[in-house]
This record gives structure tokens, C-alpha cells and sequence, in this order.
């Protein structure tokens, strides 16, 4: 993380997290979603394209990119894939367990991850939505998330000739945001 400050704040939430395992909790679900139709064939090898959402409290938070420096954690309906676009579609929701946590303590939470999980520092492969889903259920109930869910990110960014053959705008928004040209301005008619 980038900010010590935050650290140390993760660090508190964690200590009470762990000091407060008697008491009855909110579930912390984990929303799985497929991104694309290829997911039909190579989910059985263990292998596919994944979005989540971590849905504390009836809300669902999740990490997308976009090019400017403020965070990227943002608010859907949960298990809601019409919200998330036409690529997307419902696939589970997996109970990981339960959180003591007040709403304040995880909107404090949320603050601090925004900080580390900026819309500019998306990344396909090293920082995408399933990895700030990990930070967060890490904190908020102790556990991984799964590993199939981020797997094809992680076999990728291990094997440099294949982020080489993606094209850069589905890697970062920053390489998005470049690659669309502003329109020309109309220019009057004389």
C-alpha cells in the first residue's frame, strides 16, 4: 500500500476483525460474474474471464478502471450483472463468511482501499477487480477468495508474450483513454 498511514489502519481493522470472532456477523458474499461467452468452455479446465463484487450488508462493492486519479470502488445492486454491462452475466454467490464490521468501519475501509485501488492503476492482469475483492475479504472476514476466479490473470502475467498479444486498451484505461480520439471539431460552413 501505498500510504503508510493506511496501512496501519488495515492493521487496526484487521486486529478487530480477529478480537471480535464470538459475536454474530453480517454474511460477506462474494459475486461471481462471467465477462464473456468463452467462460462456457474453459471454466471445466479450470480456466476464464471473471468479475466480482464483494456484497457486505446488501451492498455490492467492486474495482473497475477508468484514467484519472481517484479511486475505482464502486457501488452496484447485488448480483446485478445488467448493471455491470452486456458482456456480463451472473454466474454464483459464494458465502465467505462473516464480518463484525460496523457500515462506518467498512466505508472507512473502502476509503483507504480506494486509495491503493485507483480507476488510473487498473490493470487486466496485475490489479483488476478479483484482486481488490481478495484485499477486502481478507480484512473483512480473514480469507482468500477462491483461486480459479483470478487464475487466468495469474497464468497470464506469467507468461509476458501473452499481455503482448492483448491489445494495450483492455489492459489499463490509461491505454484505453489514448486510444480513442477525440472528434474533431465541426468546422462551420462557409
Amino acid at each position: 500500500m501505498e500510504n503508510m498511514a493506511g496501512v496501519a489502519e488495515i492493521e487496526r481493522w484487521s486486529g478487530k476483525r480477529l478480537g471480535m470472532e464470538n459475536m454474530a456477523g453480517v454474511p460477506v458474499i462474494l459475486n461471481v460474474y462471467d465477462m464473456y461467452w468463452i467462460n462456457d468452455y474453459t471454466s471445466p479446465i479450470g480456466l476464464g474471464v471473471f468479475h466480482t463484487g464483494v456484497e457486505v450488508n446488501g451492498r455490492e462493492f467492486a474495482y473497475g478502471g477508468h484514467p484519472f486519479p481517484f479511486t475505482g470502488i464502486f457501488e452496484i445492486t447485488p448480483a446485478n450483472a445488467e448493471e455491470l454491462g452486456e458482456t456480463f452475466r451472473f454466474r454464483e454467490s459464494i458465502h465467505l463468511g462473516t464480518t463484525d464490521f460496523t457500515e462506518d468501519d467498512i466505508v472507512k475501509i473502502l476509503e483507504e482501499l480506494g486509495k491503493e485501488f485507483r480507476g488510473d492503476k487498473y490493470h487486466l492482469m496485475n490489479r483488476n477487480c478479483n484482486h481488490f475483492s481478495a484485499a477486502i475479504v481478507q480484512i473483512l472476514v480473514g480469507k482468500e477468495i477462491p483461486s480459479w476466479i483470478n487464475r487466468l490473470a495469474y497464468v497470464s502475467s506469467c507468461i509476458p508474450f501473452l499481455q503482448r498479444c492483448l491489445p494495450k486498451e483492455w489492459l489499463t484505461p490509461a491505454a484505453l483513454q489514448n486510444s480513442i480520439k477525440e472528434p474533431e471539431p465541426e468546422r462551420p460552413h462557409i
